[in-house]
């Protein structure tokens, strides 16, 4: 038992304890997301403990205190030799971000507080007494799991709560629950990689088939699904923490080429239909090497990894009938031409080195820097024929510093960052685009076809440095036994961002029952103003400062109490000015209202023009991110063999740059919109009657609205923007059953103030609806259409974990691991939208199923070594389908709307199915030297995932349809066809 024990030291960890008791509410903060462990346990009383690492020679010093208890804090995850003196020795391997115990007692006693789980290392300590829920990613499956692409995050799919996604177009996506790829955040080495500017969640990863990090460089990662520290920042859903690998005192490499093509693969439902295979490859390769600079004290490690892609991709039309008429049998001949099998190519090249020195016992310091360099074709697939692509460069540079201080009661990690990443795509294809749609749905795209539209010439990223810093006090005493830790961190870095180019106006083709229209009914097209710059940039500065005390208040009990606070200024928006000629239109006379003004009708709509005009001075930023998280863990029979854990906290995120910034460029670079007859399409808009010329040049059209404003979409920010958050709430517990470790959870996480754009127009009574239509014809009087960007979303999901872990051991040769997630999940907005046009307000929006997650997701994994130095291993995917979102429309509806917001599941039993295989040879040349042949076999039973639906909401008489989803079954798959990769690689 710990008993209270009093001292200075214990007088000081009273005063803390009883600021922090009193102080709960106010602010203090995080940002430091350390991937190092803490071990912890009981030794002789004041004896010294020592912790040596046997890879590197490394060694870190404490002492136990008066009743025998130790804290090591800052270890680098790998195999320590831990010593307390005669006859304590013990050897064990310590986790990535993980708090492990290690009592160390004298030969002939049974240790406690560890875990039976073994390495030819040493002992594995696996964290139990933890209230966060998370999963731990060993190096053994990292070796051995098969992956469809070689991106270390998919193996984060093995995690309940978790789906790690393959589109289409091969591009892979991180979820967490039922929230956006941008509420995840990646933390390599304790640093976040968050995207500042666009989704995808991590820097670089909006859209694209690459890695954030090469994977021979990544040494072992930990998955949490919520309920984080109070050090964690800038997430709001899964948190991933990476360790990347260090050089030891010997010198190691490996290096590897893998490689697939068509021929090793089966058709995708496109191929078969057309019964022609498109010409696709695959190949991978990369090298690394690390090793001594000074033995025990100084090592390097560098690593090279490289993609070259052709990916198969099929071109669906977003609509497949219009009254039960094919749509193809709608559209012109070189239009259907378009649809069918196509190739997106991808080129990657993934750069990373690291240095690590101690001088001391008490000092490491660490430079390391990654390069990304990627080259893509993408918007080829549903709804965007290849005619309409575009070609992206990403780029992603990060360099760090870091400087480590430890003594016996204290550790201290300094750090500098410094990141330069940047998305800049351009249309594959200059020249006039050609947008088939349905004008009576609200302009429901069918295909974008000859050229890209002009917002897919763009330019968006960061740049700019970071300084952060973390204080470690371990081993106080009051009321039991207290690790506290602190930090703070501060960033400037510069957003840019390009949000279209000056050229490809679009052509719109209306599609009916009838067949498609000759010409087009209206035209979008780029109309730069005069002295205006269309680039938007601001020096956005970030603040964040946490306190935590993991509390253990006796041998069952840890308490984990923390609170953060962050706070980021962006210029841009905040010093914004409303353009004065916006202003005067605002307030100036409504043409549709004689004798009331373009406010007031908004006004009796319930939009106050006050809220969005901005004079520079009357926005500031949001100061109210305060985030308690508390948690516990209790031990039963205080052995680490059933622990009961749980928690609650607030985790706030960030709004995107790629929204902010919009006031700006749309004011400099407005995308004009005019119409042309016959009149259905005229009504409030600019029109005018069509003429062949308009083809011939952009500025045909940009002479239509000359040097005005007519047409120019207005885009206006609330000057009280928040940040979006999420409650988070969990109770489970853990088990360890023999050789497995288990764990159940239930989790409730409730998301709030998702960033939207709805349409700000009114009529002039204020209504949003009449006779079945919306006001878009009432725009700014002089402009266009008004779009106002609020906080609104909002998601509600309640999941159950399940999981079971057999590590991986050379002596049992095999591991298995289960996870089962069941998710219950709504939201007023699907998750990949934030454009919401379709209701009045977000709020009008009802809340319906998500579409974010299957209910059911059945993940498995097994590992097996056989003779002859064989491993075998395989990965089973099975979930329920996931549901769709879409708009129905019923007819006119009690509110005055003409459609429906509303959520259906294909009736299939199995949405996603999947057995992946691989088997791996290794041939050993000498003692230190091993070749290996590896081939991996994905989707073996060749099932079609199907992604693309056929929504048919609507039945006879204007009913909704009792089965309104089904799939595609010659449309796009997520995942591949059953295919054959073939892996040549050597070890030394």
């Amino acid at each position: 038992m710990i008993k209270r024990h009093y001292s200075r030291k214990n007088l000081l960890a009273s005063v803390i304890a009883t600021t922090l008791a009193s102080t709960a509410g106010m602010p203090s903060i995080s940002w430091a997301q350390s991937a190092d462990a803490t071990l912890r346990g009981q030794a002789a009383a004041n004896s010294e403990v020592t912790a040596r690492n046997v890879n590197t020679g490394a060694s870190r010093r404490t002492k136990a205190d008066a009743e025998g208890a130790y804290v090591l804090v800052g270890l680098p995850p790998g195999t320590y030799s831990v010593d307390a003196g005669p006859g304590t020795v013990q050897t064990v391997t310590l986790t990535v971000a993980s708090t492990a115990t290690l009592d160390l007692v004298s030969a002939g006693a049974a240790p406690t507080g560890t875990l039976a789980s073994v390495e030819v290392s040493g002992r594995r300590l696996v964290e139990t007494r933890t209230s966060e829920v998370g999963v731990t990613i060993s190096p053994s499956s990292i070796a051995t799991v098969p992956q469809i692409t070689r991106n270390f995050l998919e193996f984060a799919d093995t995690v309940p709560g978790v789906v790690f996604s393959v589109d289409p177009s091969g591009n892979t996506s991180l979820r967490g629950g039922a929230m956006s790829t941008s509420a995840v955040n990646v933390y390599i080495d304790g640093i976040g990689q968050k995207n500042y500017v666009k989704e995808g969640g991590v820097s670089g990863q909006f859209f694209t088939q690459g890695n954030p990090f090469p994977q021979l460089g990544i040494g072992e990662y930990k998955v949490i699904t919520s309920n984080y520290k109070a050090e964690f920042d800038q997430v709001s859903s899964a948190a991933v923490i990476a360790q990347t690998k260090s050089g030891t005192n010997e010198f190691h490499g490996e290096v590897f080429g893998t490689y697939t093509k068509d021929h090793f693969r089966a058709e995708t439902p496109a191929e078969l239909a057309a019964n022609k295979k498109t010409p696709s490859k695959t190949k991978e390769y990369g090298v690394s090497l690390g090793g001594p600079i000074i033995q025990n004290q100084m090592h390097f490690f560098l690593t090279y990894e490289a993609k070259r892609y052709d990916t198969p991709v099929t071109v669906t039309p977003g609509v497949l009938s219009i009254n039960g008429i094919p749509i193809n049998n709608l559209l012109p001949a070189n239009v259907v031409s378009q649809f069918g099998p196509g190739t997106l190519p991808f080129t990657e090249n993934l750069y990373f080195g690291k240095i690590d020195w101690e001088p001391s016992d008490a000092d490491r310091f660490e430079v390391s820097a990654k390069y990304r360099q990627e080259d893509l074709v993408q918007n080829i697939g549903n709804a965007q024929a290849a005619s309409a692509s575009i070609d992206t460069k990403n780029d992603d540079l990060r360099i760090e510093g870091r400087w480590q201080r430890s003594a016996d009661r204290w550790f201290n990690e300094l750090i500098f960052t410094y990141e330069d990443s940047f998305n800049s795509p351009v249309a594959s294809n200059n020249g006039n685009g050609a947008v088939y749609a349905i004008h009576s749905q609200n302009d429901r795209n069918i295909v974008t076809t000859a050229a890209a539209d002009p917002r897919a010439t763009q330019n968006k990223g960061q740049r700019g440095p970071g300084i952060q810093d973390d204080l470690t006090f371990s081993d106080l005493r009051w009321m039991g036994l207290h690790t506290l830790k602190m930090g703070a961190k501060f960033k400037e870095v510069t957003l840019r961002a390009q949000d279209a180019g000056v050229n490809n106006p679009q052509f719109f083709y209306d599609v009916e029952a009838t067949g498609t229209s000759a010409t087009p009914y209206k035209a979008l097209f780029p109309n730069p103003v005069p002295g205006l710059s269309p680039i938007a940039k601001s020096k956005d500065q970030q603040f964040g400062v946490y306190f935590q005390d993991d509390w253990a208040a006796n041998d069952h009990l840890i308490l984990n109490l923390g609170v953060r606070w962050d706070y980021e200024k962006t210029p841009s928006y905040l010093n914004y000015t409303t353009p004065a000629n916006v202003i005067a239109a605002l307030n100036g006379p409504d043409p549709n209202a004689p004798g009331q003004t373009y406010a007031h009708s908004l006004a009796l709509g319930g939009v106050n023009v006050s809220d969005y005009i901005s004079n520079g001075h009357n926005r500031e930023a949001y100061k109210g991110e305060i985030q308690p998280r508390v948690g516990f863990s209790y031990d039963l029979n205080a052995d680490q063999r059933h622990v009961v854990f749980g928690g609650a906290g607030r985790s706030y995120d960030r709004d995107l740059y790629d929204y902010l910034q919009l006031e700006l460029t749309k004011s400099a670079l407005p995308l004009s919109t005019v119409y042309f007859d016959p009149p259905m399409n005229c009504v409030g808009q600019p029109c005018f009657a069509w003429d062949p010329k308009y083809l011939n040049g952009v500025s045909n059209l940009q002479s239509l609205v000359g040097t005005t404003n007519r047409g120019n979409e207005v885009d206006m920010l609330n000057n009280h923007l928040k940040a979006p958050y999420s409650d988070q709430f969990s109770v489970g517990m853990r088990n360890r059953l023999g050789d497995w470790n288990t764990s159940a959870t239930v989790a409730r996480i409730l998301s709030y103030d998702g960033f939207v754009f709805t349409l700000g127009n009114r009529f002039p009574n204020g209504a949003f609806w009449m006779n079945g239509g919306q006001p878009w014809g009432n725009g700014v009087p002089g402009f266009g259409a008004l779009i106002i960007g609020n906080n609104g979303i909002e998601t509600k999901t309640t999941e159950v974990l399940l999981s079971a872990d057999k590590p991986f051991t050379k002596e049992s040769r095999w591991g298995a691991s289960v996870a089962y997630t069941w998710t219950g999940a709504t939201q007023n907005r699907s998750i990949t939208e934030h454009y919401s046009f379709d209701q009045e307000t977000i709020k009008q929006y009802p809340f319906i199923t998500s579409n974010a997650a299957p209910k059911h997701r059945l993940v498995t994994t097994g590992t097996f070594q056989a003779p002859w130095d064989i491993i075998i291993a395989a990965k089973i995917t099975l979930a329920s389908p996931t549901p769709v979102n879409d708009i129905a429309f019923p007819g006119l509806q009690p509110n005055g709307s003409s459609n429906v917001p509303i959520a259906g599941t294909p009736k299939e039993t199995l949405g996603f199915r999947s057995l992946d295989l691989q088997v791996t040879k290794d041939f050993k040349i000498a003692d230190t030297a091993t070749i290996y042949v590896r081939i991996d076999l994905l989707n073996a039973f060749n099932y079609y995932n199907y992604s693309d639906t056929f929504n048919n909401w609507v039945g006879p008489g204007g009913q909704l349809a009792s089965n309104p989803v089904t799939y595609n079954p010659n449309g796009n798959i997520t995942g591949v066809p059953r295919t054959f990769r073939l892996t040549l690689g050597g070890k030394f």
